[in-house]
């Protein structure tokens, strides 16, 4: 498979759990030129989140992709981070060989820009944790919008927040970022609650994913973390919300949805971080600017992930 007929990829992420696992996913298709990785603050800090996706970059075998720093913080708001679902290290706790791959110094927002530029329109960008990074690379470089074929998100709902009752995590962690990516004129495709939710992962499926080989047997023993905690929450298993965002640009016959207005709460404080759609108000806002994934194939789903994981 040549270059001409792989997607050029970029991936966002602040590991995070379901962040290695689309990690894993992101490298076991050959059918994607993975231009490079960028960390972000979220689940937990930027140094473990850098740290993370550099070591799991080398732990999947893909030393070759370079790993980018990116904010440590929102662009206003405090940061929040979430040890009670991904562990203090963000890995469930489970410990990675560290990679010794060269350490980049590059800031993702210029890298990412680089990337655009070289793949002149044609790159996909998955987002799969707080948009800081994603905002500031829109802001410093004005071309950017232009250079971006999709952005897929990993965040938002139509519907209902799992950080607080409006508002989804990743959304919640920067709305205002959040605000500046949905408003940047790039087609959206967004991976909310209302469909992740329906991606669970039972205890059995992950105990089956993890017979498969050692990359796999890890991605169970890290889950177990948050698994409890889905567990004590009333969810028998783990949510696959982070894959789902890798895996739309290649089966995007696995989800459906509808084009959407959507829009970020960035003043109220009952609302703060909502992502508000028009899919179910009769006033409609005057512009799309998204496609809201509201359903997906949770068994086709479950089995191309065992697939995918089945390659290493």
């Amino acid at each position: 498979m040549t270059d001409n007929t792989r997607i050029p990829i970029w991936l966002d992420t602040d590991p995070g759990v379901d962040d290695a696992m689309a990690m894993a996913l992101l490298f076991a298709l050959k059918e994607y030129d993975v231009k490079g990785v960028s960390a972000v603050a979220g689940n937990v800090e930027l140094e473990k989140t850098f740290q993370n996706a550099r070591d799991l970059a080398a732990f999947f075998g893909r030393k070759d992709v370079p790993v980018f720093p990116g904010a440590d913080r929102p662009l206003f708001r405090e940061p929040r981070t979430a040890y009670f679902v991904h562990g203090e290290n963000g890995l469930g706790d489970v410990t990675l060989p560290r990679s010794d791959a060269p350490v980049e110094k590059l800031p993702a927002w210029d890298a990412l820009y680089e990337a655009a530029k070289a793949a002149a329109g044609e790159l996909v960008l998955v987002a799969v944790g707080p948009l800081t990074n994603v905002a500031l690379a829109l802001m410093k470089h004005g071309s950017l919008h232009k250079l971006l074929k999709k952005i897929v998100i990993m965040g938002g709902s139509a519907s209902w927040g799992n950080a607080t009752p409006a508002a989804e995590a990743n959304i919640f962690c920067d709305p205002e970022a959040a605000s500046t990516v949905f408003q940047c004129g790039v087609p959206i495709v967004m991976c909310g609650l209302d469909m992740t939710l329906k991606t669970v992962m039972t205890p059995a499926e992950l105990d089956r994913m993890g017979e498969l080989n050692p990359t796999a047997r890890f991605l169970r023993d890290a889950a177990q973390h948050g698994l409890a905690y889905s567990q004590a929450h009333g969810i028998d298993g783990m949510a696959l919300h982070d894959p789902t965002a890798v895996l739309y640009p290649l089966y995007p016959e696995l989800f459906s949805g509808e084009e959407a207005g959507v829009a970020v709460e960035t003043k109220g404080t009952i609302t703060y971080g909502k992502t508000v759609t028009d899919l179910y108000s009769d006033k409609q806002f005057p512009f799309k600017n998204a496609l809201v994934l509201l359903d997906v194939d949770r068994d086709k789903l479950i089995e191309t992930v065992m697939t995918l994981l089945s390659r290493y």
